[in-house]
C-alpha cells in the first residue's frame, strides 16, 4: 500500500502472488458484494461438489468477524475454525479454500463485504452449518441474542448432522 497526504493506493488482487501463497492455480469467475448492518450474521455456507468454491474475501466499508470452518473430512483440522477481523481500515483479505464453510457477522454499524469465487453459485448444491453449533463453539465477537439471522440460516443443521449426512 502507498499512503500519503492525498490518500492511498492499494493493489487489492495479484493472481501471481495469491497462487504463490496458496501453492496452486486459481481462476476466479464471479465477484460478489453485500451490504449488511450491525449484528447481521450470514453463514455458515458452503457448496457441494462439483460446485465447491474457494473465496477471496475483504471488507471495503465497516468491520466484520469472518469465520471459516474446515469441513474436509480427511484434514487434521477437520471441525476447527479460523476467525479474522476484517475491516476497511486494516484492509486484510482472507483466502478460503475449497472444503470450508464460511460466514461473517457485522461488528460496525454497517459493512460492505466483497469477495471473488472460483465457481458459480449453484443453489441446488448450497449447504450450511448452524452458526451456534455447540461442537464448533465459534466466538462471533458479539452476544447471540443481538444477532440478526435469516430464517434460512436459522434452519441450518448442526455440524454432527452435516457429518452424518455425508458419511
Amino acid at each position: 500500500m502507498h499512503d500519503d497526504g492525498r490518500g492511498y493506493f492499494l493493489e487489492t488482487f495479484r493472481q501471481d502472488l495469491l497462487e504463490e501463497a496458496i501453492g496452486h492455480k486459481v481462476n476466479f469467475v464471479q465477484g460478489n458484494e453485500s451490504k449488511s448492518f450491525k449484528g447481521v450474521l450470514r453463514g455458515l455456507h458452503y457448496q457441494l461438489p462439483p460446485y465447491t468454491q474457494a473465496k477471496l474475501v475483504r471488507v471495503t466499508e465497516g468491520s466484520v468477524m469472518d469465520v471459516a470452518v474446515d469441513i474436509r473430512k480427511s484434514s487434521t483440522t477437520f471441525g476447527q475454525y479460523v476467525s479474522v477481523k476484517l475491516t476497511a481500515q486494516n484492509k486484510y483479505q482472507l483466502f478460503i479454500p475449497h472444503g470450508f464453510a464460511h460466514g461473517f457477522v457485522v461488528l460496525s454499524d454497517s459493512a460492505t463485504f466483497s469477495y471473488k469465487v472460483d465457481n458459480y453459485y449453484a443453489p441446488e448444491h448450497e449447504m450450511g452449518i448452524s452458526f451456534d453449533d455447540e461442537q464448533l463453539n465459534i466466538n462471533w465477537g458479539m452476544p447471540h441474542e443481538i444477532l440478526q439471522i435469516s430464517e434460512k440460516d436459522r434452519q441450518l443443521p448442526s455440524f454432527d448432522m452435516m457429518k452424518k449426512k455425508f458419511n
